[in-house]
C-alpha cells in the first residue's frame, strides 16, 4: 500500500516532530479532538512524567491508511506508521486493525453529536438540514474516503430527506461544485465559511463550540436529537500490538478513562463515557 501524503499546510495537526526519533509515546487521535489535546497532554504529562510525546490529530481514516502503509509523507519527513495508541470515530477502523492482527482489544471512551456550522450572519438563511439540498447553498462536506464524521453526516441526510437528499448533496452537488469535499474538515470548514467560500458545513458540536470560544465570526444550528446522531457517535481507542512504547500506551489508555481526562473532554462539549 502506498504511503498517504499529508497536506503540507496541516502542520497544526502534527505535534512533537522534534521527538520523532525518540518519542516515549506516539498517539494518533481522531482529529476532531484537536481542541482538547493541549490540555489533555499537559495533564497526562503532569500525572506520568512522560515528556517526549508525538501525536497527530488528523482524520482517523487517513491515519488508518498511515498505519496500513507503515508511514506517511509530510513535507520532507516520513511520519511513523506504528503508533502506540490509535483512536477513531468508526468501529470499522478498529475491526480492520483487529482483522490484520494489529490490535487485540478496543473500547469506547467518548461521544459527540453533529451540528451545522454557519457564518455568524447566516447569509444563506440556513434553518435545517433540508436547506442543504437547495441548489444555491454551498456546503463544506467532509470526504467519506478519509473522514469518519462523513458517515454520520450522510446518515443524518438520510434521516432528514431520504436517499434523495443524500444523492442530491453527495452526487449532484459534488458534480456542480456546490458540495465541496474536505481533507481535514475541522480546519477547512471554518476557513471556508469565514472567507465566504461556503454557506454551511456539518461539523462536530465540539468544533462549533470551540470556534465560538475563540471568538471567530461563526455560529451553529442544532439539528435536533433525532438528526444529530448522538445515539450513534462513539469514539474508540486501542493500543497497537507492536506498540513501540507498550507500557506508556497502557498508561495513556488508563488516563483517558480517568475523571480528570473525561472532565477535560466535557469542558469542550464532548459527552463523556466514564463519568
Amino acid at each position: 500500500m502506498e504511503m498517504p501524503t499529508i497536506p503540507s499546510e496541516r502542520g497544526d495537526d502534527i505535534h512533537g516532530l522534534e521527538y520523532l526519533n525518540e518519542a516515549e509515546l506516539i498517539i494518533f487521535m481522531a482529529g476532531n479532538q484537536f481542541m482538547v489535546m493541549d490540555e489533555l497532554i499537559k495533564a497526562f504529562k503532569e500525572e506520568t512524567g512522560i515528556e517526549k510525546i508525538f501525536y497527530e490529530t488528523l482524520p482517523p481514516r487517513l491515519m488508518l491508511k498511515q498505519i496500513l502503509a507503515s508511514g506517511a509523507k509530510f513535507r520532507d519527513v516520513i511520519l511513523p506508521g506504528t503508533p502506540d495508541v490509535y483512536s477513531s470515530v468508526s468501529e470499522d477502523s478498529m475491526l480492520v486493525l483487529k482483522q490484520k492482527g494489529l490490535i487485540e482489544d478496543y473500547f469506547v471512551y467518548l461521544h459527540n453529536r453533529i451540528v451545522l456550522m454557519i457564518p455568524k450572519d447566516n447569509p444563506a438563511g440556513i434553518k435545517s438540514v433540508l436547506d442543504l439540498g437547495r441548489d444555491e447553498v454551498r456546503i463544506s462536506q467532509p470526504n467519506p474516503e478519509n473522514e469518519d464524521i462523513a458517515r454520520y453526516i450522510i446518515e443524518m441526510y438520510r434521516r432528514a430527506g431520504g436517499d434523495e437528499l443524500v444523492k442530491k448533496i453527495m452526487e449532484e452537488k459534488v458534480k456542480k461544485g456546490t458540495t465541496m469535499l474536505t481533507t481535514v474538515h475541522h480546519r477547512e470548514t471554518p476557513e471556508r465559511l469565514i472567507k465566504g467560500i461556503c454557506d454551511v458545513g456539518p461539523v462536530w458540536a465540539t468544533e462549533a463550540m470551540y470556534a465560538k470560544m475563540k471568538g471567530l465570526p461563526l455560529d451553529f444550528i442544532e439539528v435536533g436529537e433525532w438528526l444529530d446522531m448522538r445515539d450513534k457517535v462513539k469514539y474508540y481507542i486501542a493500543k497497537l500490538k507492536n506498540a513501540p512504547n507498550p507500557e506508556n500506551a497502557e498508561r495513556f489508555l488508563e488516563f483517558i478513562k480517568s475523571k480528570r481526562a473525561q472532565e477535560i473532554y466535557k469542558k469542550y462539549g464532548f459527552v463523556p463515557h466514564f463519568i
